[in-house]
């Protein structure tokens, strides 16, 4: 399958690695809004303008649409799905339903298939929630996020003045965690399931209490949580917290019969966020490639898709090797 990359940042990089270790797949290019002569990919693979896409319709296969979800993918995937197969990571989970309806109208118009909200969360733990929720009806589904680093926490705090850089972790509370494990099926506040961790470097001169005071206040961010704030140095940060982990754990605890307990526990823990988005973006263009080819088109999600056409692997070695 011929894939390009829509957006070259964190994401589009990974997804470029990501075609490298999938044999039935090539890489057609990456298109960008920046100029192309000042975009240096990692294995050589050639920039277009973004505004020269309609030139490769018919030369690609799948399009994998690498923006952010605040203000890129909202625009760019219904234009994109008119014209190619696309995938993207839209991650605003309340605003997933009318990307849906907007990317399934385009995507029917012209008669190609796009996948919206591919990813770990929303996608690989999406998936984990409705089996565990399908399989343990009478029950409570709990899903932790960390420690990781959360990129728009950490570019809401650098968007206060004073604040030169910073990285925030969101980081589950064990106790929470471990109260789940154990089936009481607790009702847990937001407090009581994450705290922040806020490291920031300041510029100089700054107020670092009112710097911090803004921070912890912040409305739908750190105000509803346990929030701490290190002031650290420039040198600190990149030496300690230049990496992009994250993970966590989707738990469903429920009972069955005369009131047998049962968890179902699903865990992720990565290395890099953006690079292990982008192979669940692959995995899944492969999927949309196929269903495409047997005339399934409009907007899909992870749900709607059947777990063969992720693998590389024909039926007949999947019920050998895995079943």
């Amino acid at each position: 399958m011929r894939i390009a990359i829509y957006g070259y940042g964190n994401l589009g990089k990974g997804v470029e690695c990501a075609v490298r270790q999938n044999a039935d797949a090539e890489l057609v290019g990456v298109f960008t809004r920046r100029d192309p002569s000042s975009v240096k990919t990692q294995f050589g693979a050639p920039v277009y303008k973004a505004d020269d896409i309609l030139k490769f319709v018919n030369k690609i296969d799948v399009l994998i649409s690498c923006g952010g979800s605040a203000t890129d993918l909202p625009v760019s995937t219904p234009v994109l799905a008119q014209n190619f197969n696309v995938v993207d990571s839209f991650d605003t989970h309340a605003n997933i339903p009318s990307h849906f309806e907007k990317v399934n109208s385009a995507a029917m118009l012209g008669r190609h298939t796009a996948l919206i909200s591919s990813g770990w969360d929303p996608g690989m733990f999406s998936l984990n929630r409705l089996y565990a929720s399908a399989i343990l009806p009478e029950g409570e589904t709990y899903t932790f996020w960390g420690r990781g680093v959360s990129q728009g926490h950490s570019d809401a705090i650098r968007r206060i003045p004073g604040v030169k850089d910073a990285r925030q972790y969101t980081v589950p509370v064990p106790e929470a965690i471990d109260e789940v494990r154990r089936g009481e099926q607790p009702d847990l506040t937001t407090r009581q399931k994450h705290r922040r961790e806020c490291y920031v470097v300041a510029e100089e001169g700054a107020d670092l209490e009112q710097i911090r005071q803004q921070i912890i206040t912040m409305p739908n961010y750190f105000s509803d949580y346990d929030t701490t704030v290190t002031f650290i140095s420039e040198e600190e940060l990149l030496k300690n917290h230049s990496a992009l982990p994250h993970g966590g754990v989707v738990i469903r605890s429920g009972v069955t019969g005369n009131g047998n307990k049962h968890t179902i526990e699903y865990k992720l823990t990565l290395d890099s966020n953006p690079e292990f988005t982008a192979n669940v973006l692959v995995a899944f263009a492969r999927a949309i490639y196929r269903m495409h080819n047997r005339g399934d088109n409009g907007c899909k999600t992870v749900f709607d898709i059947a777990p063969a056409d992720l693998s590389v692997l024909s039926p007949s070695e999947l019920r050998k090797q895995l079943l």
